[in-house]
């Protein structure tokens, strides 16, 4: 059955009230493509991550548990948020009011916490460079632990009281019967962006120029006659401190240029295809990550090897050696 302009209709059966099916433009139909190839790249390498730095025991670093924390926010994000996008952009919503609601609340919750991880990067990063004798005492993996579990808790408690409006009445704000729409009211939008967006970003920027000076003033010292006496015993940690800042300095880069677009977009709620192409630009940020880290660090490189050949599956591959330094 169709709708009188030849429309095809979600539920035919509901001629009033139904939503017409969509039909992607050219654009659309390449982004669904595109996402579909970036869901499941980014799936594939952030699996990756997950697997080597929770098998192998030298990996388990305060460091490296958030960058595990950060590969889980972004493999959910290609198993979980990229494909319902997929689904939403091109079907109609079948899977009820009630299930839209509980996925919108699951995805703002996973990209949330990929944003706080991101927050608790920088600041690991800020003690190891600017407090580098406080770093082993302050930065111990119980506490990292503790501060990622905690970040994962707020996320879905906060996201859960932005959609409970939404869950308490599914659905009331929807034009027709069969999509799947994520509607904020503006003072509660207000309070989210500033959240989500304001205050990581404000944190972020202060803590890698903190970083950044301090790694500038560190790298005149080790060029000045005068301290190299003072920095002969620490210039082999700080080597790899600042190799550890310098990928995850990247890392927050990455992200910084890839958040931007998207949020501004959003900001001045822009509809054009310039949006279509932001939001691609955002979606392409998980799966950069793992790439950062092959290019940084030799030990994901090996411990992908040893995934790949299955050597992963040997008896007391746990204790395999992937890096030469702790910090590396």
């Amino acid at each position: 059955m169709e709708a009188q302009d030849g429309a095809e209709l979600c539920f035919p059966e509901l001629l009033n009230t139904s939503c017409q099916k969509p039909k992607p433009r050219p654009l659309e139909t390449a982004l669904a493509y595109s996402l579909f190839i970036i869901s499941l790249v980014t799936v594939v390498l952030n699996l990756l991550v997950i697997i080597s730095i929770s098998h192998f025991r030298q990996l388990h670093t305060p460091t490296n548990l958030l960058l595990l924390s950060l590969a889980v926010t972004d493999f959910l994000l290609g198993l979980v948020v990229l494909p319902s996008e997929i689904f939403r952009s091109r079907n109609c919503w079948f899977l009820g009011d009630i299930m839209c609601v509980l996925l919108n609340s699951l995805s703002l919750s996973i990209s949330f916490a990929s944003i706080a991880n991101i927050v608790l990067i920088s600041i690991d990063r800020y003690v190891a460079i600017c407090y580098p004798l406080l770093y082993a005492s302050r930065i111990t993996t119980k506490r990292v632990q503790a501060c990622v579990c905690l970040c994962w808790l707020y996320s879905f408690v906060y996201n859960s009281l932005l959609t409970k409006d939404d869950l308490a009445q599914p659905g009331k704000l929807n034009s027709c019967s069969g999509i799947c729409l994520l509607v904020i009211d503006n003072t509660p939008g207000i309070v989210d962006f500033t959240v989500t967006f304001i205050v990581p970003i404000t944190a972020i920027i202060f803590l890698y120029t903190r970083v950044f000076l301090v790694v500038v003033s560190q790298a005149l010292a080790m060029h000045s006659q005068t301290a190299v006496v003072s920095l002969s015993v620490t210039v082999k940690t700080k080597k790899s401190e600042l190799k550890a800042a310098k990928a995850l300095g990247t890392v927050v880069a990455v992200f910084l240029m890839c958040f931007f677009p998207y949020h501004c977009a959003t900001l001045l709620q822009d509809t054009t295809d310039s949006f279509q192409i932001s939001f691609i630009i955002l979606c392409i940020n998980p799966c950069l990550n793992p790439m950062i880290y092959a290019l940084f660090y030799s030990w994901f490189r090996k411990a992908i090897r040893v995934i790949v050949s299955l050597q992963i599956l040997q008896p007391g591959s746990r204790e395999m050696s992937l890096r030469r330094h702790s910090q590396e």
